[in-house]
């Protein structure tokens, strides 16, 4: 009878942690998350002592994530059979993430869900990335400034013209400019973006803090 009942147990356990995680591959399109690298130093990254924000490094906009967003809702920490990132993949996107550590989070916690291998993933990832011509104005700036949300918003639409604003959001945390989030097809061509998604920065003097 015990061994029953630890049988039963067993499966109960074993059927609760199936369904705590969404389903691989099941999504409407991606969301590229481009986060302004002396920003997050300043909010959080000093205080992690993070090697992104090292005085050596001039981090400008780095990959945050490429996330798989449903239209309503985004599925996270899926569960897949697909082979996890190799150490050096994870590494080899530091360049563009600013650490591999971040790499491999946005691997357990959004990669997963794409359905991709994580080989394929950060390859997407890479490719997403590149398409994205990232405003060279704000790696000018020689000092901190406060602007409106919007500012960002059109250096963004004026450098990719393939781009409407209904693609694109710029999102603000602590008072400053956080992201530019692209929404893209599951093909990596821009797409409008879902209701969950497009809500712009509403500040008129978000904090812009230059590459250190």
């Amino acid at each position: 009878m015990r061994s029953l009942l630890g049988m039963a147990l067993a499966l109960l356990v074993s059927g609760q942690a199936i369904a705590d995680g969404d389903k691989a591959g099941e999504f409407d399109y991606y969301v590229l998350a481009l986060s302004w690298s002396p920003n997050w130093c300043a909010i959080e990254g000093d205080a992690k002592d993070s090697p992104q924000c090292d005085d050596s490094e001039d981090f400008g906009w780095v990959m945050h994530g490429l996330w798989p967003q449903f239209h309503r809702g985004w599925p996270a920490n899926c569960l897949t059979t697909k082979r996890n990132p190799p150490r050096h993949v994870t590494n080899s996107m530091a360049d563009i993430m600013g650490t591999s550590g971040l790499a491999w989070y946005q691997w357990k916690k959004h990669g997963k869900c794409s359905g991709l291998s994580g080989e394929e993933y950060f390859a997407a990832a890479r490719k997403a990335y590149e398409s994205v011509t990232r405003p060279t104005v704000f790696r000018k700036l020689d000092k901190t400034v406060k602007l409106p949300a919007s500012v960002v918003e059109d250096a963004f639409l004026k450098a990719n013209p393939q781009l409407e604003p209904d693609m694109l959001t710029i999102t603000c945390r602590d008072s400053f400019i956080q992201e530019a989030r692209v929404c893209l097809s599951k093909e990596l061509e821009p797409v409008p973006c879902g209701r969950d998604v497009i809500k712009d920065c509403t500040l008129s003097n978000a904090r812009f803090d230059p590459v250190r």
